[in-house]
């Protein structure tokens, strides 16, 4: 099994990689939306390339290193550092210093990690290695890179990124950038603008939302996640299983609810359930939305090649009772409303209340949160050895907290059928719970005849 499986990885020491021509010295301001405290940390992504005939024996090591060098002339702030300035403001001071960049080689091949590649990876933290002290939120190189040659001819791609630079829509413009100069372009197709000063607060700030996301939440239950026992598992949701659940749904819902609000609606509610909170306990679901496009037009439109973090964290609220009481449709009713919130006011919004709070953290007390990368665009870069086998988050969590998060991302699995993966994180006895939950609703309606129970699939774990 690919999650039983050790290697061992052979690293070089870490090297700064800054950028290939001068660029300009000056601090640039974050927005209020890249320097709240709920993403200070790095994030990762991991890309799998198979070996490609047509690069033959070339190493991808110094083609990926060199394209990042060149990338940097044109996305110069990420060669910089951060500091904090007054009221707790984060700045990127450009001084070209560069980013990591390791250069490593594991005795495995890629057929070794199986046919259904996605997190948990195993032996991630030699695919990404963090290299002591360059963690940190100030000071610290905003990318790390890790180039890791595989016995097969293959490589793998680990990228940890300073989320307050970007969100994942920007960390794959960039990226792209570097795929297409590492495949012989002269420049980025895609032109890169800051502008981070068009989600920057009002003066006087004025939040016009309650934005119950940043609710100070005490947990006097102690019902944040614990650490320990915990089980990580991956379920597939392709083409069946989606419209197993959808068939759940009250006829006015069915047609109206994205896949994203059936598959987090009913995540949010199997997961309430799972862990068993008290009936009264609020239990909290938050959603990424991405502001680009559709309505946040206005004064906080969002320009092509613009790179920042763009995208709000919009709540629903249910206590836990009446989500495990109530049917499916109305976690995902929730959902559906919560997102539809987001616009250009809210996001103004959202940086007034970062003013005025000091930069709050997410509320993560009885709270869990999806976020969509189906099409951000991980699974399409392209350095020369064709698109990844797999491309996208390295794991499910967020931050330091394990279990609190999920990301949906785009899968085929060993069937060749597409569709979707979501890891899940939670302590061994309530993923027993969860995996029980999950299957009832990807079982038929109690109205519908059971002849038509064949048509509806049982639970599949990506695993």
């Amino acid at each position: 099994m690919a999650e039983s499986l050790k290697f061992t990885v052979r690293r070089k020491p870490a090297e700064l990689v800054s950028p290939a021509s001068p660029t300009p010295r000056e601090l640039k301001r974050l927005s209020d939306i890249d320097d709240q405290d709920g993403l200070r940390f790095h994030i990762p992504v991991i890309q799998f390339h198979r070996r490609s005939a047509l690069m033959g024996a070339r190493d991808p090591a110094p083609v990926i290193r060199g394209a990042i060098a060149r990338a940097l002339v044109h996305y110069y702030p990420f060669a910089g550092r951060l500091r904090e300035l007054e009221g707790r403001k984060l700045a990127v001071d450009c001084t070209g210093e560069g980013v990591l960049f390791i250069e490593a080689d594991a005795d495995v091949r890629l057929d070794h990690f199986g046919d259904a590649l996605q997190p948990p990876f195993p032996c991630l933290d030699e695919l990404i290695f963090d290299v002591p002290g360059s963690s940190e939120v100030l000071g610290s190189p905003l990318l790390l890179f890790q180039v890791t040659r595989l016995a097969c001819g293959g490589f793998i791609l680990g990228v940890r990124l300073h989320h307050t630079m970007a969100d994942a829509q920007g960390l794959v413009q960039f990226l792209g950038a570097v795929a297409e100069l590492a495949r012989g372009a002269a420049a980025p197709s895609v032109r890169p603008v800051w502008g981070r000063e068009l989600l920057e607060a009002r003066d006087p700030p004025r939040p016009a939302f309650a934005h119950r996301e940043y609710d100070v939440v005490p947990d006097t239950k102690g019902t944040i996640i614990p650490l320990d026992d915990m089980v990580h598992r991956s379920f597939f949701f392709g083409r069946r299983e989606v419209a197993a659940v959808r068939a759940h749904l009250p006829p006015h819902l069915r047609s109206r609810a994205s896949t994203f609000d059936l598959l987090t609606g009913l995540l949010w509610r199997c997961r309430t359930v799972a862990l068993a909170p008290d009936a009264d306990e609020e239990m909290r679901m938050i959603c990424i939305v991405n502001a680009r496009g559709g309505k946040s037009g206005g004064g906080a439109a969002i320009p092509e090649g613009y790179y920042g973090n763009a995208f709000a964290f919009p709540v629903a609220v249910a206590t836990a009772g009446d989500l495990a009481a109530r049917p499916l449709g109305h976690a995902v009713e929730l959902v559906k409303r919560a997102k539809g919130e987001v616009g250009a006011e809210y996001m103004r919004s959202v940086a007034d209340l970062m003013v005025l709070r000091g930069r709050p953290h997410f509320t993560v007390v009885r709270a869990y949160l999806a976020s969509d990368v189906t099409k951000a665009g991980f699974g399409d870069l392209d350095f020369g050895w064709g698109k990844p086998v797999y491309g996208g988050p390295a794991k499910g969590g967020v931050g330091a907290i394990p279990g609190v998060a999920s990301f949906l991302i785009p899968f085929k699995n060993a069937k060749g059928e597409d569709g979707i993966v979501v890891p899940m994180c939670l302590p061994g006895p309530a993923m027993e719970t969860f995996v029980r939950e999950l299957g009832k609703l990807l079982s038929p309606p109690a109205e519908q005849p059971q002849e038509d129970a064949s048509s509806f699939p049982v639970i599949r774990s990506a695993l």
